[in-house]
């Protein structure tokens, strides 16, 4: 980018007061672009230039959203390392772009901090915190890219991405309120909620999406059982949707959506090599009139390929 066409100082003021997605419209560029010349500002400063939080420190603890025809992408549990993206990554960006959906949802887990786990992990190969960050960075801005204009991007928290601001808090309380300690510094694009609820009080329709609530086995028919609407759930990383039908006029559904990252991924190290009765993949929610269809797994079929409705998909 020419530095012409923005000085270094008045680059860093557009950056904090208006992020990343705005001034790359502003400067004709690519928000790539943008990141990247964000990179080597803090590097030559060493530094952090902090974007604009759209949200709150207090997290809210649910998001409201009205979708009357559309499609919403749910992805869950992503767990992103620096280096060679999963196959279902790869996967979610190629659905972003092939059906525009009205919303994208990542329903928690999007970072992993292996360094900052109670699991046992060799310290040696997890990556560094900031390696994180920027990895994420650089992949949700792809996200972001991809999307339609006015399209709803909203990242509902999961555990693992909750301990990046609870170990600040718990060992440096005094930090409180500094930019860069809060996720919403780092990804300003993304509203941060606990759950998102779609069409509350449409028969049929009404459906809360958040990272976990029942475990075991039978985890989503237990989720839909006691929510008494349909429910959109990631965190097990098993992947299938369970439908439940009773006096009311429409079936509703849970849903667990999987795990972006592939299973055998070396973040998952703390399972000591056992069988996992997981499976790599999101899900596609589709409404008409309000109303949710049956909801659709898009799953990983091999390193390359995904499987979705009958075909097989090479991303």
């Amino acid at each position: 980018m020419p530095e012409a066409r923005c000085s270094n100082e008045e680059f860093m003021r557009l950056f904090s007061s208006i992020g990343a997605t705005a001034l790359s419209e502003k400067l004709g560029i690519t928000e790539r672009n943008v990141y990247k010349r964000r990179r080597r500002l803090e590097n030559n400063l060493d530094s952090l230039l902090s974007a604009p939080s759209t949200a709150s420190i207090q997290y809210p603890g649910r998001v409201p959203l009205q979708i009357a025809n559309g499609q919403v992408l749910v992805g869950s549990d992503f767990h992103i390392w620096p280096g060679e993206q999963s196959t279902c990554l790869r996967a979610f960006k190629k659905f972003v772009d092939d059906i525009k959906p009205t919303a994208i949802i990542l329903n928690g887990d999007v970072m992993d901090f292996p360094r900052i786990s109670r699991h046992p992990q060799n310290w040696e190969k997890a990556p560094d915190v900031v390696e994180e960050l920027e990895s994420a960075q650089d992949h949700l801005n792809d996200i972001v890219i991809r999307s339609r204009r006015g399209t709803q991007k909203i990242w509902t928290l999961g555990n693992h991405d909750a301990r990046f601001e609870a170990l600040i808090a718990n060992s440096t309380p005094q930090m409180r309120g500094v930019k860069g300690v809060h996720l919403s510094d780092h990804f300003g694009a993304w509203q941060k909620a606990m759950s998102c609820m779609i069409n509350d009080g449409v028969e049929g329709g009404a459906t809360m999406v958040k990272h976990r609530w029942k475990g075991g086995m039978n985890a989503t028919r237990a989720n839909t059982l006691n929510a008494g609407i349909s429910m959109v759930t990631g965190h097990l990383h098993c992947q299938n949707v369970r439908p439940l039908s009773d006096y009311r006029s429409y079936d509703r559904y849970g849903v667990d959506t999987g795990c972006v990252a592939d299973k055998n991924h070396r973040a998952f190290s703390y399972t000591e090599d056992s069988p996992l009765d997981w499976r790599s993949g999101f899900a596609v929610l589709t409404y008409r009139d309000g109303r949710l269809l049956f909801p659709e797994l898009v799953t990983k079929w091999s390193d390359n390929e995904v499987q979705f409705r009958g075909e097989i998909i090479r991303v």
